[in-house]
């Protein structure tokens, strides 16, 4: 498996336009292609408590969650608040700071590096869009895979509408000027990803606030890795 390199927004300078919009709370904030098409980010969803569409996607988690580009940081806290395990995971030093400040447990970590509990998660989430992370679509639902028990579920918010496209990204924080090298990014309908996803179960597909989500489950057979860690070693891991 070819492993896309973690060039996404990193948030370790303070200039970077999407560490100022966590700071403030609120964009505007772009993904904007070299052809200079943009894609509206919505910072201010991301900062504010999980709503109730959010809510409706974490009661079909399974066991240990592990939220992949967890952003600031909601869906974790409002996991802890349940009580539940459940890790954040970004490349983004302001997104595992804000999301640790709220309470929730964050690791600064590309998807692809070595994490915690490999093979025993119960669900992985990809929100807001994560399903494009890395460009590659079956690259990170084959890396998933790897980090899921045996029939562990994922749990994906797809686009709106029927698209599958890849493209270079920029992010920045008005019309005009891009920020940084660009990185590749995917954006998936719910009929692609089912389409990348070959050795996958569908276990549902539902629309609901204006949003889009797609449920699979892991076929694999068995697993040899070490159980996710408990809350208490975690927190040891936090990124500080």
């Amino acid at each position: 498996m070819t492993v896309p390199p973690a060039v996404a927004w990193t948030g370790a300078d303070p200039a970077d336009p999407y560490a100022a919009a966590l700071r403030a709370g609120q964009g505007p904030l772009f993904l904007r292609r070299t052809d200079g098409w943009l894609l509206p980010l919505e910072v201010e969803r991301w900062c504010a408590r999980a709503d109730p569409v959010d809510r409706a996607v974490l009661d079909r988690c399974e066991g240990a969650v592990l939220d992949v580009g967890c952003g600031p940081g909601r869906l974790v806290t409002e996991l802890a608040f349940r009580g539940r395990t459940v890790l954040g995971i970004d490349v983004s030093a302001a997104a595992v700071e804000h999301t640790v400040r709220l309470g929730g447990q964050a690791l600064r970590r590309s998807v692809f590096e070595p994490l915690p509990g490999e093979g025993r998660w119960g669900t992985v989430l990809l929100m807001d869009g994560n399903v494009g992370i890395g460009g590659d679509p079956g690259a990170l639902l084959g890396r998933v895979a790897q980090l899921l028990s045996p029939g562990g579920l994922l749990i994906a918010e797809t686009a709106a509408v029927d698209v599958d496209e890849r493209a270079d990204v920029h992010l920045t924080g008005d019309a005009h000027d891009a920020v940084g090298a660009p990185f590749l990014w995917a954006r998936l309908g719910t009929p692609a990803l089912l389409r990348y996803a070959r050795g996958w179960e569908p276990a549902g597909q539902w629309a609901a606030g204006g949003r889009r989500f797609a449920a699979l489950r892991s076929r694999r057979a068995s697993s040899s890795a070490e159980p996710p860690k408990s809350t208490a070693v975690i927190s040891s891991q936090r990124v500080r």
